[in-house]
């Protein structure tokens, strides 16, 4: 059985990664298992690290205010993952924009918790609820040198029917802990 190897980069508390970890790490798909190779968080202090701890897995800290620039810090993390021999990366709320320095080098999904290409950036959740549209949504797309700009993969929608923000946002979260392990293993098992 081919062993199809993922990287994941995060920030924050890991609820996605942690969908990551019940649903694809270690299982076996149709033409391969996929594993989690690399965890690696650019915040010491992230709960999501404590989330991989239960699956034994150990997060590999790379704090951006240790580096002189942007492009430093993505060197840094390339590196790490082209050590790791990875097949594909995964942001999960990783919460830095990249530079070339990592989009060129690095094939890399990113989850997005609007219907891309619209509200792009770090607010889109609440510019989406604000917005006139009659749906919300998520996106997972690749990762280019366009902030939330690179080819969009998968995306879901739902009705916003008169939700509060915190039903709006609890649904967001919904979607995506189901649409980005989906992506992970529709991309890789083929």
């Amino acid at each position: 059985m081919v062993v199809k190897k993922i990287a994941v980069l995060f920030s924050g508390s890991g609820s996605n990664l942690e969908k990551i970890l019940e649903n694809v790490h270690g299982k076996t798909f149709e033409t391969c298992k996929i594993e989690v190779a690399c965890l690696i968080c650019n915040k010491k202090d992230a709960y999501g690290i404590q989330r991989a701890k239960k699956y034994g897995l150990d997060t590999t800290i790379v704090s951006h205010t240790d580096f002189s620039s942007r492009e430093n810090f993505d060197r840094k993390i390339v590196n790490i993952i082209k050590d790791s021999e990875v097949d594909l990366v995964v942001l999960a709320g990783f919460m830095r924009i990249l530079t070339p320095e990592f989009t060129k080098n690095v094939n890399a999904i990113n989850l997005h918790p609007s219907l891309l290409p619209l509200f792009k950036g770090a607010n889109a959740i609440i510019n989406s609820y604000n917005s006139t549209m009659k749906v919300g949504g998520i996106s997972v797309h690749y990762v280019s040198e366009e902030l939330d700009g690179g080819e969009i993969i998968a995306q879901e929608c739902f009705q916003k029917d008169g939700m509060s923000l915190e039903e709006f946002e609890e649904k967001i979260h919904n979607l995506e802990y189901k649409l980005l392990p989906k992506t992970i293993v529709d991309i890789l098992d083929r």
